[in-house]
């Protein structure tokens, strides 16, 4: 059974004369998720953030900006156009789009050059592409306009491929539970104090919203064995307790993308995997951005497949 883990991300800021973002209501995000052929799961809320667990991926929302993920065959690209045409173009501060290669683009619903077409008839923006073509790629679409961010606005995506080990299987097995997921990503270690809402998926996949504060954390996790994808993402400092390294004890993958956004946190190599791609790109909209790809050197070995 193949599922397509990669997954579409739009960010957006908003000025303040565009009010507050929250306000819009769950009936107005539901509406926007509707359109990327989603549906909202779960709704998590603190002082400052909703987060939305979706039936794929995630959406938080602040008072002045939105994350939204979407997996699958999802069209993020028309949720991301849906809220541009509820919104003033002068208000926006800035907004992105980003889109990895997927394991089998062709069953995607559209393509990243199609989207791009729709999304600069509506905003001015620039398309860059980090990683090369025919390995592990990151695209970017940002709106074409100066935007200086606070210090403490920081992402990092940690994205794996090929899992493997003790934690591979039991999370492609009927004896999976939500607490033992939990205890497997080590969460009480990465994410102390924050309040969780994950959702185990039917026969296996797992999704997880966790948020602090201002911070966010999500985690998404699709086991197939011939097409395994775990994304992290976070605006915590992930230095600060190690998270990368954990996960990825943990986890084994066989290779894996770090992408940062003023969050340069580049794993050292150690004899077990080898960094393959590395790429820095300023962005004029006030961001640095990086995406290195490593793989582990066990993966270099692959068993030829028979195909009739």
């Amino acid at each position: 059974m193949f599922f397509e883990g990669s997954e579409k991300k739009v960010e957006v800021v908003t000025a303040s004369a565009a009010g507050s973002l929250r306000e819009l209501g769950r009936e107005y995000w539901s509406g926007v998720v509707a359109t990327a052929n989603a549906e909202i799961l779960t709704t998590l809320s603190n002082d400052d953030c909703d987060a939305y667990l979706l039936s794929e991926s995630s959406l938080f929302v602040w008072k002045d900006r939105f994350l939204m993920l979407t997996c699958g065959t999802t069209t993020l690209i028309d949720a991301f156009l849906h809220f541009l045409d509820s919104i003033n173009e002068d208000h926006l501060l800035f907004a992105s789009y980003q889109r990895k290669n997927e394991y089998m683009s062709h069953l995607q619903v559209t393509s990243w050059e199609e989207d791009i077409e729709r999304l600069k008839a509506r905003i001015p923006g620039k398309a860059f592409r980090l990683g090369n073509m025919d390995s592990h790629h990151n695209y970017i679409f940002h709106m074409d306009r100066p935007y200086a961010p606070a210090m403490d606005d920081k992402t990092s995506e940690l994205l794996m491929y090929h899992i493997k080990g003790e934690s591979a299987e039991y999370l492609r097995s009927e004896k999976q539970t939500i607490e033992g997921i939990r205890k497997l990503l080590r969460l009480d270690e990465i994410l102390p104090g924050f309040a969780l809402s994950d959702w185990l998926f039917e026969p296996f996949g797992y999704s997880l919203n966790a948020i602090k504060g201002d911070r966010y954390a999500t985690f998404h996790i699709t086991p197939q064995e011939d097409s395994s994808y775990v994304s992290f993402e976070t605006n915590l400092d992930v230095q600060d307790n190690h998270v990368l390294e954990k996960l990825l004890e943990a986890l084994k993958p066989g290779s894996w993308d770090l992408i940062g956004f003023n969050s340069p946190a580049p794993l050292r190599e150690n004899g077990e995997f080898s960094s393959m791609t590395e790429c820095q790109l300023s962005l004029k909209c006030g961001y640095d951005m990086s995406f290195n790809h490593y793989q582990h050197k066990a993966h270099c070995k692959v068993e030829a497949e028979e195909l009739v």
